[in-house]
This record gives C-alpha cells, sequence and structure tokens, in this order.
C-alpha cells in the first residue's frame, strides 16, 4: 500500500459520479484516501438539504459502504487541533486538523481558497483541486488510472453509459483536464 495520504475534502464526496470515482481510486492502492466522520456529515448534509429524491438512510448506506471497503479510512482524535489553526473560513479547521492529525500529503478538495499555501505549507500540506490530484494520478500510473475509470463506468446499470457519456459526466464534474487526456483512450473507457 502507498505512503501518499489524501484527505477528501465534503465537497468532492458531494457529487455523486466525482465520489464514485475517487473511492474506486482509493481501493487501487496507489494513495490512502482518508476523511472524517464529520466530513461524511458535511456531505450529506448538503445532500439532504439540496436533493429531496434522497434520503438519510440512502445516504448512511453509502457511507458506511465508504466506510467498510476503503482500509483505515477514518481519522480521529484530531478535534483538539482545530481551535489552534487559522484558515480563513473557521469552519473549514476540521479539515486541516484531520490532514495533520493523518500525516497526508493533500487535501482533494474545490475550494482551494480555503485552504491557502501560507496556512497550510508548514504542515506539508497541499490542497489540490480534483481535476489536478486525478492528472497527477494518471502521471503516475496511467494504465491503473484508465482501467478503474472503465470499472467505474461500467459499473453505471441504470442506465449504462457509454465511454462518450460518461467522460462528458466527468466533465461536467469540473475535470476538463483529466477529460482531456482521457478522450484519447476513449476506446478502453
Amino acid at each position: 500500500m502507498a505512503n501518499f495520504v489524501v484527505v477528501y475534502d465534503s465537497c468532492v464526496l458531494y457529487p455523486a459520479p466525482l465520489r464514485d470515482l475517487l473511492m474506486r481510486l482509493a481501493l487501487t492502492d496507489l494513495y490512502r484516501a482518508k476523511w472524517t466522520k464529520d466530513i461524511h456529515q458535511e456531505w450529506i448534509r448538503g445532500l439532504l438539504k439540496n436533493r429531496p429524491d434522497l434520503n438519510e438512510e440512502q445516504l448512511q448506506k453509502i457511507r458506511k459502504k465508504m466506510d467498510l471497503h476503503v482500509r483505515d479510512c477514518l481519522i480521529e482524535e484530531y478535534e483538539d487541533l482545530i481551535k489552534s489553526l487559522n484558515l480563513p473560513d473557521p469552519d473549514d479547521r476540521h479539515v486541516l486538523a484531520a490532514a495533520i492529525r493523518a500525516n497526508a500529503q493533500i487535501i482533494v478538495t474545490f475550494n482551494l481558497s480555503d485552504f491557502p499555501a501560507q496556512f497550510i505549507d508548514k504542515y506539508d500540506i497541499e490542497a489540490q483541486h480534483p481535476d489536478e490530484f486525478l492528472r497527477h494520478l494518471i502521471d503516475l500510473a496511467p494504465a491503473r488510472v484508465i482501467r478503474t475509470v472503465q470499472e467505474t463506468r461500467l459499473s453505471l446499470k441504470n442506465p449504462p453509459k457509454t465511454s462518450s457519456e460518461y467522460l462528458s459526466i466527468l466533465e461536467q464534474q469540473s475535470l476538463p483536464q483529466t477529460v482531456a487526456y482521457l478522450r484519447d483512450f476513449e476506446e478502453l473507457i
């Protein structure tokens, strides 16, 4: 298993297509994915607020599967660090505290402005947009990432998606660089 540790912020777990891909990539052992119960609560709370077609029970099942399938994913005992941290949005301090406790190198987040380098560099942590993170993974292990993208697409049954349709879905997740690269391998996806 890789020693490279990544914390997923709640915003990258909120959209199902991105969450599904990130979960499957976490199973590749290219890196160790981590999160907290608080991060779970944030993405679940957001979905319940914005998606009346979903319910708490459905989302808790997803949460349980995530925790069950990705080994050693839950970060605990980070709460004591929260008050000592400084970020532009104090509500994000729990994510940084968890990353510090987990010895993470990266926080994967859409909200880069919430984790400015001047606040997190001293902890040897970098905030990366999911598009940048995925591009780095592709550079690290292109065949494994492409295979994982293919497995993710093939898992979609209701309705199934063609390679082109799935790449369009990923593009809608604000992953233009990743999709541009993957389009060259569309027949493998």
